[in-house]
């Protein structure tokens, strides 16, 4: 071995040890937190909604940390990396949609709820079907979107400890399962949100960073980066145009509108969004959350534009491959290497693990608050409302959540490890359409018709989720995906399985307008009237907050 190889190898191991220090040091800071919360969590109230001790600015960081996911942070700089234009699709799209959550929902589901999302339905409708409704499909949609996550995670995990082999990667995201499940069952939502403080302020530091070392390399001319990304990219200005991606065939066009209308209309669906607003004491915090919320996630999505641009135009050679291999998911290290000084230096070595830490909290974090709502949601609707029928304590019910959180965290787990070949931007948005055609036709429906009740909710969440949830079964997603370039495997299920038949990648477009049909037809084929006596007494509640807490 020459002297350079030795030097060389010396080099990748001390890059290795700094990266895992930066990862021990996350895991530290995020266990201590947990612990010091744990200390405060005695009730019900603590553990599913932080006592509502926490202020509006708090809170709208917490928002930030949940919402900016490894979706965000490492699957949207990647699906621009990757297919520029259209890739961008997805920021806008998380964008836009976290605005329409804010105008329809949040703010009336915060005052008209208590702990979950069927608080709210079951108001005027009947409590042991809609609970079991709505319980049942914030687990799926949890485990659609901690699937994402953990994907995420064992992709940067394995790049950062240079771990090659596929059993080294599934110990990874059992690891990563293992520290989820901890901060759930010792922290509850005290312990989850103040994780997700701290990890909205390193990620809006290391973006911010990354951002500016990139803008920085094109004397900050946005239209220089997006020539020189086109150019790298080998797609010329096709690279800046829509189309790229789903422009090909009639097919790619129509995915294309359904997936814009999932990422549109799918927050305002995601109960571990929704959740957020019933940490905040009053109504008007509430609003102050979203303001500072708001300006935290607009930030953060326009420099994913700088980071995904910036990473076709200087990530080169093996690393090129690598964002390829990794389905786009290793963009934002790759760059934050580039902008560094490049593969073997100590600028990179310190900048690669250092935006790594910071998307490995952020993966900490979201799949923690993924595993407390679904968690609370089986323990305060199925357990302590249908099973005990209101006469469970509040001791039972929280041990029962901490039991949910194993079960949902392993199923998490199971899911993922075959999974590890997907784009996480995608399954978030696989996420996005099962929430938009269960929850929200239902939320809106319960908040805004009268006549509404309990049949047309049932069919409307059941509806909304059977068909998302098997059209995603029975789509490219699962079975059947090639690439037509490498001949690599994109599906879920090994290479030479196809039991494909609905050609779109997100069922959107077909299954949120059928929920929202399926409500409306259960309703008018329905002769109960009596979710209509409650209907004036939750829409003052809704718009004054009178009562949220009971």
């Amino acid at each position: 071995m020459s002297t350079q190889d030795v030097l060389l190898a010396a080099s990748e191991e001390s890059n290795q040890a700094l990266t895992a220090s930066l990862f021990a040091l996350v895991v530290i800071l995020t266990v201590g937190i947990t612990f010091w919360a744990s200390r405060n969590t005695k009730t019900a109230a603590d553990y599913y909604a932080g006592g509502r001790s926490f202020s509006g600015v708090q809170n709208g960081f917490a928002i930030g940390g949940d919402y900016m996911s490894a979706a965000s942070f490492l699957g949207i700089s990647g699906a621009i990396a990757l297919s520029g234009y259209d890739g961008f699709l997805y920021s806008i799209g998380f964008l836009v949609a976290w605005l329409v959550a804010l105008l329809l929902i949040a703010e009336l589901l915060r005052n008209s709820g208590r702990f979950t999302m069927a608080d709210q339905l079951a108001y005027r409708m009947r409590q042991r079907p809609i609970r079991q409704a709505a319980a049942i499909s914030t687990v799926v949609v949890s485990i659609f979107y901690l699937l994402a996550q953990m994907v995420g995670a064992g992709a940067l995990v394995a790049l950062l400890l240079g771990v090659d082999s596929q059993a080294a990667k599934n110990i990874t995201i059992v690891s990563v399962g293992v520290l989820m499940i901890f901060y759930v069952v010792v922290g509850g939502m005290k312990g989850t949100t103040w994780v997700q403080i701290v990890k909205a302020v390193l990620l809006m530091f290391g973006t911010l960073l990354i951002s500016v070392l990139v803008l920085a390399k094109f004397g900050f001319n946005l239209s220089d980066l997006l020539g020189t990304a086109a150019d790298a990219s080998g797609k010329g200005q096709a690279f800046l145009e829509p189309g790229l991606k789903y422009g090909a065939t009639a097919t790619s066009k129509i995915d294309f509108l359904s997936l814009g209308i999932a990422l549109v209309l799918g927050t305002a669906g995601l109960p571990h969004i929704l959740v957020r607003f019933y940490t905040v004491p009053t109504a008007k915090q509430a609003r102050v959350s979203v303001l500072w919320a708001i300006g935290l996630i607009g930030t953060f999505y326009l420099m994913t534009l700088v980071l995904g641009f910036g990473a076709a135009a200087l990530v080169t050679g093996d690393a090129k491959d690598q964002i390829a291999a990794s389905g786009g998911n290793l963009a934002s290290p790759l760059l934050a290497e580039a902008v560094g000084g490049g593969p073997g230096t100590l600028g990179g070595a310190i900048l690669l693990a250092l935006i790594s830490a910071v998307a490995f909290a952020t993966i900490l974090a979201v799949v923690a608050g993924l595993t407390l709502t679904s968690a609370s949601s089986v323990a305060h609707d199925l357990y302590a409302n249908i099973w005990k029928k209101g006469t469970a304590s509040e001791k039972d019910e929280v041990r029962t959540a901490r039991i949910a959180a194993f079960v949902i965290g392993g199923a998490a787990i199971a899911l993922a490890i075959p999974g590890q070949s997907l784009n996480v931007a995608f399954l978030v948005a696989l996420a996005f359409a099962v929430a938009a055609s269960a929850n929200l036709p239902a939320l809106l429906y319960n908040l805004f018709w009268k006549r509404f009740n309990t049949r047309g909710a049932l069919w409307s969440i059941y509806g909304g989720l059977i068909s998302a949830v098997g059209l995603v079964f029975f789509s490219p997603v699962v079975s059947g995906k090639v690439d037509p370039e490498t001949g690599a495997n994109l599906s879920l299920f090994p290479a030479g399985v196809d039991f494909s038949w609905f050609p779109l990648e997100n069922p959107g477009i077909v299954s949120i307008p059928l929920g929202f049909f399926l409500g409306w037809l259960g309703t008018v084929t329905s002769s109960d009237k009596g979710s209509q006596e409650r209907f004036a007494e939750l829409e003052v509640r809704s718009l004054t907050g009178a009562g949220a807490e009971k």
